[in-house]
């Protein structure tokens, strides 16, 4: 059983038709819209709402800012490659995948799956060692995008890079010495993005499956971004987006 917490990550979680047992609402809220549509979105599907002193959803928090709200869900369910690639070519779209090498800050993961809703990506491919899992957190974290954006979770990235390539995937990874500016490569067909940890950026073996090695040109005295912000930013390059959209 996952624990959600915040406004966002619940209303969306009932939006999307995630299966929740019950919901904790502090009996100290006064009138909110997104609590009202909470109340009545759980009221229509019939699951349990209760009432609770404040402090009793803060003990249970793990997010620390759980907002005087909580819900006990299903838990997110992991995805297949094959999978994220088919729904995206049943939409007649052209597969945008996310991969990430070794992001383990929770809060990093939420904030880069809230970017991937944002500019279309149709899912993200994370390793079963060296990264965050979907918990609470992450959830919190990407303001209820993890309802929308699937996550698959694999054995080894290079070899699913390599199986990607054959489906006639361009691999593109972002590192600090890339070979071309971010603005400088446009892709027409199936495309992978490759974001790096937090510390150590991309893995060797995995930077050397890519086809190219980008950077963002940047002109400040601190010459690094946070991982979340640098993938957004790619992401955004990538989509071959114009204004306006």
């Amino acid at each position: 059983m996952n624990i959600l917490e915040g406004k966002n990550p619940i209303l969306e979680a009932l939006r999307a038709g995630r299966p929740i047992n019950r919901i904790l609402i502090s009996s100290s809220f006064r009138r909110d819209p997104k609590i009202d549509e909470i109340i009545t979105l759980a009221k229509n599907k019939g699951i349990v709402i209760e009432w609770v002193e404040r402090k009793l959803i803060d003990a249970k928090s793990n997010s620390q800012s759980p907002q005087g709200i909580m819900a006990y869900a299903a838990p997110k369910d992991y995805v297949e490659v094959d999978d994220i690639i088919a729904a995206a070519k049943q939409k007649g779209e052209i597969p945008f995948l996310l991969i990430l090498d070794g992001i383990e800050d929770p809060y990093n993961l939420g904030a880069i799956i809230r970017s991937a809703d944002a500019f279309g990506v149709h899912g993200i491919i994370i390793p079963k060692r060296r990264a965050a899992p979907l918990t609470e957190i992450v959830a919190k974290a990407s303001a209820g995008a993890i309802e929308y954006v699937p996550v698959a979770r694999v054995t080894n990235l290079t070899y699913t890079i390599q199986d990607l390539k054959k489906e006639l995937f361009t691999i593109v990874g972002a590192e600090e010495d890339g070979e071309k500016l971010v603005t400088e490569v446009k892709i027409e067909g199936p495309r992978a993005l490759v974001i790096g940890g937090e510390g150590g950026g991309i893995s060797r073996l995995v930077k050397e499956n890519c086809d190219y090695l980008i950077k963002i040109p940047m002109r400040g005295k601190i010459n690094s971004l946070n991982a979340s912000v640098s993938a957004a930013i790619c992401m955004f390059a990538l989509t071959n987006l114009q204004p306006p959209f």
